[in-house]
């Protein structure tokens, strides 16, 4: 039967999981290997001798590094058919690995016991070799990856919209790992048969192969690796039939999205009471990562300020003699979960022309605003006060720009605008942000200037680091006295 349905069939794929574990067990003997031979070619004859720390140090490195290699993701996931195998992440769990060796060498006082040529040796030969090994069987994988030997032969049950839409999905983004050989009727009938096309013959992979008595011979035969159910949830009978039919073959047995599934394509699972459940959106920046951004944010801004406190100081007698009113401009805006907070900055506009409510958008040579508020909107002086916001806990160091509530661009709101600019308020806003450093910063007049500053505030909440915070602050830094764009 697998025969005539298929000539060509493919052969039963490699498995990257053992592949995955071959090489594990590869990269830890190379490291442990390369540390006895410098050993055996250096140290070994002078003075000559059988050394025991040397042996324990090699095996403890082979430990370490085994366990940083999976604690660091350098074996995650699809690791074998991403590019280079990860090398830069292996280069970086091995540098780490040594630098942990090399602190409790030096805690223990006993790194003198030790020959610096072998550590050194050590260290760059065990990076080459490893550099060395997944450059030939990188090659190999994806010559054979581009062959599909990776790819488990896969069924689709289901031949109605469903089977069809993820029959589309997996052309388009499974190569690699999925090779689908055809669909199957569960119960032929009116509305579910699927007539082969001229573009997906009969008997050729990806079209139609019959029904579960020929799905059931093709397993026996050992021509499928896995079959996917993809049948409207809301007709359970059909869905357990097939998985009754199938219990008994050795195939794996997927049930496959229903159609609202493929609005959230890549979200990932969850598993709650035992029930898997399709990740929506997450909370950003929480848990640890919240812990982390608020100690950042609080160590910044005490830095900050006192570095700026003689600046700032002057910055405020400067605006006190310069032009009657306050210091401090204070204006409400949406913060966090949108939520309203007051905002504090340097005031550059004449007191009797502030706009509390930003009712009309501050624009080039505005009356509004003083010559020394020229200079300060010009250098973002005027944001220093926003300093004491972040140690109110009102605001980040990094994160959206908040606006007013009152704000338009070309007379529409925008919320109006953007469908997802309410977004922008799952984390606290900043000081200055992701779209403040890649040109979109000062006025937002238009649509298209609105909606670019919500992509790039988008991208920020979505890719969050600390790394990526202080990128953030190093380009402000970079283009903070250019005065593009702030009037």
């Amino acid at each position: 039967m697998l025969d005539k349905l298929y000539p060509n069939a493919p052969s039963e794929p490699l498995s990257p999981a053992v592949i995955g574990d071959m090489l594990r067990l590869l990269d830890l003997s190379v490291i442990g290997a390369v540390g006895l031979a410098v050993y055996f070619g250096y140290v070994y004859s002078d003075p000559p001798g059988l050394s025991a720390q040397y042996l324990v140090t090699v095996a403890i490195g082979v430990l370490a590094a085994g366990l940083i290699f999976q604690w660091l993701g350098v074996y995650a996931g699809d690791f074998l058919l991403a590019k280079g195998m990860r090398s830069h992440w292996m280069i970086v769990a091995f540098a780490i690995t040594f630098a942990v060796l090399l602190t409790a060498a030096f805690a223990l006082k006993i790194s003198s016991f030790y020959s610096r040529i072998w550590l050194i040796s050590w260290f760059i030969g065990s990076v080459g070799l490893l550099l060395l090994v997944r450059l030939f069987l990188s090659d190999w994988v994806q010559r054979q990856a581009a062959q599909n030997a990776f790819a488990n032969r896969t069924v689709i049950v289901g031949v109605g919209e469903q089977g069809r839409r993820l029959l589309k999905h997996l052309e388009q983004v499974g190569a690699g790992r999925v090779r689908v050989l055809g669909m199957i009727d569960d119960i032929p009938g009116p509305d579910e048969t699927a007539e082969p096309t001229a573009s997906q013959p009969s008997g050729h992979l990806g079209g139609h192969l019959g029904g579960m008595d020929d799905l059931a011979q093709m397993i026996r035969q050992g021509g499928v690796d896995e079959v996917l159910i993809a049948l409207p949830w809301d007709q359970e009978a059909r869905v357990q039939a097939v998985v009754q039919r199938l219990a008994t073959m050795p195939v794996h047995i997927r049930l496959a999205l229903d159609l609202v599934g493929y609005h959230f394509i890549g979200r990932g699972l969850t598993h709650i009471g035992h029930l898997p459940m399709i990740n929506i959106l997450s909370r950003p920046i929480s848990g640890w990562s919240q812990v982390h951004k608020s100690i950042e944010d609080r160590v910044l801004a005490f830095t900050f300020i006192a570095l700026l406190a003689l600046p700032m100081a002057a910055i405020a007698l400067a605006i006190k003699f310069h032009s009657p009113g306050p210091v401090l401009f204070k204006q409400k805006r949406l913060g966090f979960n949108d939520t309203p907070f007051e905002l504090w900055k340097f005031r550059t506009m004449h007191a009797h022309m502030a706009d509390p409510d930003c009712l009309v958008q501050a624009t080039r040579d505005d009356p509004r605003v003083t010559r020394l508020g020229r200079f300060l909107r010009r250098t973002s002086l005027d944001e220093l006060p926003q300093l004491f916001n972040v140690l109110r806990g009102d605001m980040s160091i990094v994160g959206p720009r908040p606006h007013a509530a009152s704000t338009k661009a070309q007379g529409y709101f925008f919320d109006d605008i953007v469908d997802s600019y309410a977004a922008r308020h799952r984390v606290k806003p900043g000081i200055t942000g992701w779209a403040q450093v890649n040109g979109w910063r000062g006025e937002t007049d238009t649509v298209d200037k609105i909606q670019k500053r919500v992509e790039h505030d988008l991208y920020y909440i979505d890719n969050w680091s600390i790394w990526l915070d202080f990128l953030i602050i190093a380009k402000t830094i970079l283009v903070l006295f250019r005065g593009e764009k702030a009037y």
